[in-house]
């Protein structure tokens, strides 16, 4: 795998460094829910901090406005992170998807973000697959670097991709297979078991175009709606009353899939095995978070809501690797390149060198 320059190799003294970082987390009630992705930055801020940046700016983008919105300020967030790191040299600035020209990797803003910084650091592995400006664009401005938290995200995952040890079990669930069908074929395929939960399981059932068999729900937990408090019962899933629906895996698929995690030496987990936000559909996805961080094996967790499920249930440090990307994740293990890794310049091979040529780069 292409492995990008370091921040660790920058010369960043006394420099006006511009960070890329992922500060796009979960709110309510205008305050920061769940600051998992805020901790996640600190260590790259930390160092430049401590390498004697002169200033550091760090931009990221807040939900999904379309344009100037006070419901998706920053300012939350950056109150969380001035608590988390007090330190006057750090600036945060306005939601990046306030600007039009985020999204459509436009130059223009690149040069407003990057405006009398020394250098870039990308950090926000969650928004790499996407060629947006404070992603691209300024990466062509600056000399680019990729951060602590990139870095181990490209580690972790990218081992997926190469000899792994085995038996290797891939659990995956969610709503819809066409987000997922590129994973499953790139890394299901190397997988000794393929576990299959969520609505992605019906999907599976009536038509398989993987190429490979996958372990499907045996019995489901079936509701008669589609609601938090409708009517439920526990059935096989061949015997769903007509009109049900299955919204959680039953308590023989939960048994067989801890069973198969029990005995793995490498797992990747991504997407619920129902509809968790609700407590009575949240047993299936619970059992499989606990045998992950159950199992003596190199566990690789990736995700919104797999993430969501370890944070509730204080698992998050009982597996190898929780990844704060789910998108981009998932097109890395597709085998796709991720646009703001790929702007980066890599690390040269040793090989490549004259040998009387260090490989550290320079900015």
């Amino acid at each position: 795998m292409r492995k990008p320059r370091s921040v660790r190799d920058a010369r960043v003294g006394g420099k006006r460094v511009l960070v890329r970082a992922d500060l796009n987390v979960p709110m309510e009630d205008g305050r920061v829910a769940d600051d998992t992705r805020i901790h996640a930055s600190l260590p790259t801020l930390k160092l430049l901090l401590e390498r004697e940046a002169a200033h550091v700016r760090v931009c990221s983008h807040l939900g999904r406005p379309k344009e100037p919105d006070p419901a998706f300020s920053i300012e939350p967030v950056r109150a969380r992170l001035r608590k988390l790191l007090p330190d006057d040299r750090i600036e945060v600035l306005e939601n990046t998807r306030f600007n039009p020209g985020e999204t459509k990797n436009d130059p223009g803003f690149a040069r407003e973000l990057a405006d009398d910084c020394d250098l870039f650091v990308q950090d926000a592995f969650g928004s790499v697959h996407r060629a947006h400006a404070s992603t691209v664009a300024v990466a062509q401005l600056l000399p680019a670097y990729a951060g602590l938290l990139l870095e181990r995200e490209l580690e972790e995952l990218g081992s997926l991709l190469g000899d792994v040890e085995r038996p290797f079990v891939l659990v995956s669930g969610g709503a819809k297979v066409d987000d997922k069908l590129g994973v499953l074929r790139n890394l299901g395929g190397k997988a000794d078991t393929v576990l299959i939960g969520g609505k992605m399981a019906e999907q599976l059932r009536e038509e398989n175009p993987l190429g490979f068999d996958v372990v499907l729900p045996a019995d489901v937990v079936a509701a008669a709606a589609f609601e938090p408090d409708a009517e439920a019962e526990v059935c096989p899933y061949n015997e769903l009353p007509e009109g049900w629906l299955g919204l959680d895996i039953g308590p023989e698929t939960r048994k067989r899939f801890a069973r198969e995690l029990e005995s793995a030496q490498t797992i990747f987990w991504n997407g619920p095995m129902g509809v968790f936000e609700w407590p009575r559909f949240a047993e299936g996805t619970k059992a499989v978070a606990e045998a992950v961080a159950r199992a003596k094996a190199f566990s690789v967790v990736g995700g919104a809501d797999s993430i969501r499920a370890l944070n509730e249930l204080h698992l998050t440090d009982q597996v190898s690797w929780a990844s704060t990307g789910g998108g981009a994740a998932l097109e890395l293990l597709e085998g796709k390149e991720l646009p703001g890794v790929a702007v980066i310049p890599a690390v040269p091979a040793a090989s490549e060198l004259p040998s009387n040529v260090s490989s550290r780069p320079r900015d």
